[in-house]
């Protein structure tokens, strides 16, 4: 039996500890939140799609701290699963490495590049497994992508186009650039992340962006320049008006079909032939949270490291949205090295 222990009771916390008392062979033992109501079970934070956050597991089951690090340094847990806000991953991810933990950060992986590569450096000296959890690259119709890029099953991509848009989440932290790093750190970053996971580190980033809710960026759109790929972009924002719906897109272009995805759609991947045909792809109905939590936890059983995305992955996406973020304070194309 694998014991869990979730530090943070937020939308992605409540997330996980759905998902993990699903799982066999594991077992939620203990959670950790500073806000008491949030603790004893009194408010629960919702999700922002379908099937997040659902509130079903209880709180009165397991072990209870109010400071994440007690419960690293006196819960019964193997697994130490972040889920706190930004700024904390460090401290937190750090002294649960260092004592003998699996852990696993949601994301984005830290506040700062500077920060991310301290969890590098402490993910490698560590006895555990450290994963971080970049739910889109185990997301259905996501994880098609990536493998149909690879394969290369409709030739080559001329054209990719990622969009994730939303109304503000609310809540003091995400009204607060400083701790937050605005919705190009927050949300964009999936995509940014997703954009690496397929086609490599981008030679350059060309970016466009404001501030509107917060004093960091609220809402950017990228080029990423590559040399065998023409066109890749993404946008990603949350200054959308309090109505508007989540929205999560992608439109791939390749040489023998264009691939189409959305998750509101009844269907929401679609592939469309070049030689007029279209086909519904058939996905699995669970979200990216379920597989990647369930790899997470078999790569622990087996001993084996997580690959499919590790921290350096996380710190590179970082520095890749640092670039962005770059990009729109000067209006300049940023280079990566």
């Amino acid at each position: 039996m694998i014991r869990v222990g979730v530090c943070g009771l937020g939308m992605m916390g409540n997330t996980h500890l759905d998902v993990y008392s699903q799982m066999e062979g594991v077992e939620i033992t203990a959670v950790a939140d500073a806000d008491p109501d949030r603790l004893s079970g009194k408010e629960r934070a919702g999700g922002n799609i379908e099937g997040q956050a659902q509130g079903g597991f209880d709180l009165e089951q397991v072990e209870r701290f109010s400071d994440a690090g007690a419960l690293i340094k006196e819960g019964a847990v193997d697994v130490v699963d972040i889920c706190l806000p930004t700024p904390a991953h460090l401290r937190f991810a750090v002294q649960a490495m260092e004592a003998g933990k699996h852990v696993l950060i949601e994301k984005p992986v830290a506040r700062t590049l500077d920060q991310a590569e301290q969890l590098v450096a402490a993910a490698r000296r560590a006895s555990g497994m450290t994963m971080v959890a970049m739910c889109m690259r185990f997301w259905p119709g996501w994880d098609w992508l990536k493998q149909a890029v690879d394969q290369k099953t409709y030739g080559s991509v001329h054209a990719a186009t990622f969009r994730r848009v939303a109304a503000h989440p609310g809540g003091a932290f995400y009204l607060n650039g400083d701790a937050c790093g605005g919705a190009a750190l927050d949300l964009h970053i999936h995509d940014t992340d997703f954009v690496q996971y397929c086609f490599g580190v981008p030679a350059a980033v060309t970016s466009r962006g404001y501030s509107t809710v917060t004093d960091a960026v609220d809402h950017i759109t990228t080029q990423y320049h590559y040399d065998d790929v023409p066109l890749v972009t993404a946008e990603g924002g949350w200054a959308m008006a309090s109505s508007f719906p989540f929205t999560m897109q992608y439109a791939v272009n390749f040489e023998k079909a264009t691939a189409v995805f959305d998750l509101a759609a009844e269907h929401p991947l679609t592939l469309h032939h070049a030689g007029g045909d279209t086909q519904a792809i058939e996905l699995d109905p669970n979200m990216g949270y379920q597989h990647e939590l369930a790899y997470f936890i078999d790569c622990i059983r087996n001993g084996r490291t997580p690959d499919v995305v590790t921290v350096e992955d996380a710190a590179t996406s970082l520095t890749v949205i640092e670039a962005e973020v770059e990009s729109v304070r000067t209006g300049r194309t940023v280079t990566l090295s």
